[in-house]
């Protein structure tokens, strides 16, 4: 259930310090739901959110494309997306506001809605009134398309609603690139979907960043995946049915065990599972906020032969999903194949052909973004005044601010050649104005890790005093050593304790 004193707080305070704006354009009208912008320190968060996801899949043998967001509605139509990519929703009988009945459910009551059907969500949609005037609801579900739609040359088009689609079209050119199966790639780019009544902030937006990973793939080569090896002791928290329970249990669970006892299908397609984890736990999502959940057989996709969400635990919404990895079998370039007219087809070394199999990592990067500052955000008591953005180290926005003493005696010519020297490597953030208590307040709520004061000894040393964020503690230490210090910190090589 959404917690709306906390929610409207952590809007104030994403505003105000300029993470994210909205809904866009905010000018006209108040702006319209589903859009939103990133400000300074947001757009430097998903900065560090989308250069994580690179790092984690680089690592990893992925390489990164970049498709164009507007296809041919062929395109769309053999993917499916055109005809059955709609949501249900309901409309109040006074205002006649749209809304999906599931997320009213879930945001209501105690209830999880997914894969219910029409009759249940009627029933339970008697029981909510409409959260824009106050009213009941028709009895009555109908389809609306999540596409959004335009033209080309006088030619039906659409936005891209997902980056997979268009990850699967250049097959034949990946094929002949990579040269054999199995190989891997991702793409981070904006996806469109005309939402209904989006009311989530960034975590439904109509215009999103998405990050989604393929891996093409012989079916017969699943469960022989060389990199399972060496994951296959790790524990994962999966929420998992057994035997095809609806009930589903929390369980800290090792890989292999997982295999074992059929919770997942395939070595590569828990391989790919552990990567999705471990992307969201190096963005710094705390492991107990984490779960990742079975769908039931009701709500899998018909095509899918296995698939499993990450849900995160946020103050604001509850268990939220995040990322989705998917086993889609092969499915897409079949029915690529079939509408393309083309053979997307790979040889093996016997000569034999097959249509390649695709395992697919899919989330986005808003949502992480919005979970690191649900997460982290934390207000002081109404004596203090305070807020803090207690984000991890690595990810923070910004990695240090370096302040002079005073704004005379030399102290700001000398702070900014620190500067200056800082920012070779680091995003660093450089304020003179305001006493430095106020200054140390605005770069913890900022998030920023570490503050760099210089003052008159400074001048004489060749020192800086170096400030730690969360335990407000401070050393002095010698301006050559600064710039490999910061980076042994912010990296987690060493602990701010250990300087001396």
């Amino acid at each position: 259930m959404k917690n709306e004193n906390f929610l409207k707080e952590l809007h104030a305070f994403m505003q105000s310090k300029g993470f994210v704006y909205g809904p866009f354009p905010e000018i006209y009208n108040n702006g319209v739901a589903g859009f939103y912008a990133y400000g300074p320190l947001g757009k430097l968060l998903k900065n560090k959110v989308e250069d994580s996801v690179r790092k984690l899949f680089f690592s990893n043998g992925f390489r990164e494309l970049e498709c164009p967001t507007v296809l041919p509605d062929i395109v769309w139509e053999a993917s499916g997306h055109l005809n059955t990519f709609k949501d249900k929703t309901v409309e109040c009988l006074k205002c006649k506001s749209i809304f999906r009945p599931d997320k009213l459910i879930e945001e209501f009551t105690n209830k999880e809605a997914t894969g219910i059907n029409d009759e249940e969500l009627i029933k339970e949609i008697k029981k909510i009134k409409c959260p824009s005037c106050g009213s009941n609801f028709k009895e009555e579900i109908r389809n609306s398309s999540l596409m959004m739609k335009t033209e080309v040359a006088g030619k039906p088009f659409s936005l891209r609603p997902e980056t997979a689609t268009v990850t699967y079209l250049p097959f034949k050119r990946l094929n002949e690139y990579f040269r054999k199966l199995p190989f891997a790639v991702f793409q981070i780019g904006k996806a469109y979907r005309n939402e209904i009544s989006p009311r989530q902030h960034l975590l439904r937006g109509r215009e999103f960043t998405q990050a989604e990973a393929q891996l093409f793939i012989d079916p017969k080569e699943k469960n022989n995946w060389e990199k399972f090896e060496s994951v296959k002791k790790e524990k994962l928290p999966l929420y998992t049915s057994h035997h095809q329970e609806k009930n589903l249990k929390l369980e800290n669970i090792s890989l292999e065990d997982a295999i074992k006892h059929k919770h997942i299908k395939t070595k590569a397609y828990a391989w790919c599972l552990f990567l999705a984890y471990k992307q969201f736990v190096l963005t710094g999502i705390p492991k107990e906020n984490i779960r990742i959940r079975q769908h039931l057989p009701d709500e899998r996709a018909f095509y899918a032969d296995d698939a499993w969400d990450i849900e995160i635990k946020l103050s604001s919404f509850g268990w939220f999903e995040c990322c989705g990895v998917h086993d889609r079998t092969d499915y897409d370039l079949k029915k690529h194949s079939e509408f393309s007219k083309q053979n997307l087809e790979a040889i093996r070394e016997d000569g034999s052909k097959y249509v390649p199999h695709i395992l697919e990592i899919a989330f986005g990067i808003d949502r992480p973004v919005f979970s690191l500052i649900d997460t982290f955000y934390e207000k002081k008591d109404e004596k203090e005044g305070k807020s803090m953005f207690k984000v991890p180290y690595h990810v923070a926005p910004i990695d240090v601010a370096v302040f002079p003493l005073m704004k005379k005696d030399n102290l700001p010519e000398f702070s900014y050649k620190v500067k200056e020297m800082l920012e070779r490597e680091f995003i660093v953030d450089y304020d003179e104005s305001g006493s430095i208590g106020k200054r140390y307040l605005r770069a913890a709520e900022s998030g920023t890790p570490y503050c760099v004061t210089i003052d008159y000894d400074s001048l004489k040393n060749n020192d800086v005093t170096l400030r730690d964020r969360d335990s407000e503690k401070q050393i002095r230490i010698k301006l050559n050593e600064l710039k490999e210090t910061l980076g042994k910190l912010i990296n987690h090589e060493i602990k701010f304790e250990e300087l001396k």
